[in-house]
């Protein structure tokens, strides 16, 4: 058995990355193959023919992507599209033209209408208008979910799709302007704390919801996923609707998650909302019913998570936790 994962130093990817090679010691036949960006370019559709019918892996995660929170949706629309298409299109299409038989690949909830009906089923896909914000984005997770159908509908192929909620772990992103909300948090609360700062000003009003998974559950689901019996899993999705919702099941308030990350990294300042910020969708609760009824749910509870996120933070700024 030789996987490959795309993506594999991104967030999500290395996490998929170090549970594969848990079963990698415990079984000889196990080969896991990575390349970095410098070394495969996933825009380059000639160097992902070639890398493909090189390697001829039996199993393709792809967890690589161009991702980022509002500002660089905002700011970056035409990479976020164009980079996304063009890395699912090389990625799938050159996979099954090397006679790869199976692929999983990673999406995001962002694929579903900004006021989809709470919590947000996989029969949303498709129904009504995307947030504006993260459209270009949206729309290419969106063909790489019906790109992995058209395959398994005309080939025959085994690819699959999960959609996970927000995401967060070791290994995030804290660029103070790229980031998602909860490393941009935890960035921003630490350094007022250490600046001795007053207060802390987040974006928008603070009243939209979100709901978070911590990265080690989403490598442990999308496993899981992978895993499924293809009969169990035909049986609990459809031809043109296959993809699976992967997320906790609950949400919190951009504001009560503020109110978290300041606790466990030990901001004591007053937060302020700036309203003239965009808030992006009103809530994004995932539906995750399909899942569960396959035997997956999240097990690592968000206090717990972002404390563990925090101090990897940490490790890696080597600066010392100094909160209890």
């Amino acid at each position: 058995m030789k996987i490959y994962v795309a993506g594999h130093r991104g967030m999500v990817g290395a996490a998929i990355l170090r549970r594969l090679e848990v079963c990698r010691d415990a079984r000889e036949d196990l080969t896991l193959v990575t390349r970095t960006h410098a070394e495969l370019d996933l825009v380059d559709q000639a160097a992902v023919c070639d890398f493909m019918h090189s390697e001829r892996p039996d199993l393709v995660i792809l967890a690589a992507a161009k991702v980022g929170g509002i500002h660089a949706n905002n700011t970056y629309p035409a990479e976020f599209i164009y980079d996304n298409l063009m890395i699912e299109c090389n990625v799938i299409h050159q996979a099954f033209a090397a006679g790869v038989p199976r692929l999983l690949l990673l999406g995001s909830s962002c694929i579903y209408p900004k006021h989809a009906e709470q919590p947000v089923s996989e029969r949303a896909l498709l129904t009504g208008t995307l947030e504006p914000t993260n459209e270009p984005y949206a729309i290419a997770k969106i063909a790489g979910i019906k790109l992995c159908e058209s395959y398994n509908r005309q080939y025959g192929t085994d690819y699959r799709s999960v959609m996970p909620t927000n995401l967060y772990g070791p290994g995030d992103n804290f660029h103070p302007e790229n980031s998602h909300v909860l490393p941009a948090l935890i960035q921003r609360f630490h350094e007022a704390r250490e600046a001795g700062k007053p207060h802390v000003t987040i974006w928008g009003t603070g009243t939209p919801r979100r709901e978070f998974l911590h990265v080690d559950d989403m490598a442990e689901a999308s496993l899981f996923v992978l895993n499924l019996d293809k009969a169990k899993y035909e049986k609990n999705t459809e031809p043109m609707l296959s993809h699976i919702n992967v997320g906790s099941g609950t949400d919190v308030s951009i504001l009560e998650l503020a109110q978290l990350v300041a606790e466990i990294v030990g901001f004591e300042g007053e937060i302020l909302t700036d309203p003239t910020k965009p808030d992006g969708a009103p809530r994004k609760l995932m539906d995750v019913s399909r899942l569960s009824e396959m035997g997956w749910s999240a097990r690592i509870p968000l206090k717990k998570g972002i404390w563990e996120t925090y101090r990897w933070f940490c490790d890696q700024e080597l600066v010392d936790l100094r909160v209890s």
